[in-house]
């Protein structure tokens, strides 16, 4: 394993930046089970609702921003959907935290549903980092971005898990947290051999430069990897 020096903490498919107090997270993508054709192993509404309020209780954050992705149908909003977005805001209200949603390019009937704060790009209390979904350039200049759309994740022994990509300057000399789908619906793309061109996201040039990392959540720990130019080359 290869430490990284980072001012966030990764957690359960999230990150938490302390100097904001807020937790990212991206690609809830409610309503991806009921859209599905084949019968889903979980229920996505109420498993991401379940795992957030253990997020919330362990960091007490002010601020919860979902990086985009919120909603899975681009035509209908499933059945459900609307119950669970309700309940999702009310956990957030409950544990004294504002919600924000930066748009993703699923979430086109957002506004139909929902009718809290959105922003194209949310710059954090840090005022050094943005959040954004992260399949479009973003427009402010930031010292950290934070951002999901890619869903990582990363074959190790012939396991695939879910990770997070960091890379270090490698957007106009900003830094770049990739982050997982937070609904464990998503099967993830497999950065293994994934040059930069294979990624949806324009702030993934060199994917060489991204550290890995995964978390082992029984062990309360994260797990981080040489960068992906390295590392392809161990698993």
């Amino acid at each position: 394993m290869t430490p990284v020096d980072v001012p966030f903490d990764l957690l359960d498919r999230a990150a938490y930046i302390p100097e904001s107090d807020a937790l990212v997270l991206a690609d809830l993508h409610l309503g991806r089970a009921a859209a599905s054709d084949v019968e889903a192993p979980i229920d996505d509404g109420g498993d991401a609702l379940a795992r957030l309020d253990a997020l919330l209780g362990r960091v007490d954050p002010g601020t919860v921003v979902v990086a985009g992705d919120l909603l899975h149908s681009f035509s209908t909003v499933p059945r459900g959907v609307e119950r669970d977005l309700a309940a999702l805001e009310e956990r957030v209200a409950d544990a004294g935290a504002s919600l924000v949603v930066t748009p993703g390019n699923h979430d086109a009937l957002l506004d139909r549903i929902y009718d809290g704060e959105t922003a194209a790009e949310r710059r954090l209390a840090d005022g050094e980092t943005v959040v954004v979904h992260g399949h479009e350039r973003p427009e402010s200049d930031a010292a950290r971005y934070v951002i999901g759309h890619d869903h990582p994740a990363l074959s190790v022994d012939g396991r695939k898990l879910p990770c997070f990509l960091y890379g270090p300057g490698v957007y106009e000399g900003a830094d770049v947290l990739v982050l997982p789908a937070f609904t464990r619906l998503a099967p993830g793309a497999t950065v293994n051999g994934m040059a930069g061109r294979d990624f949806g996201s324009p702030l993934i040039d060199d994917a060489d430069a991204f550290h890995p990392a995964i978390r082992d959540e029984e062990g309360d720990e994260t797990l981080w990897f040489p960068p992906l130019g390295e590392c392809r080359r161990l698993l």
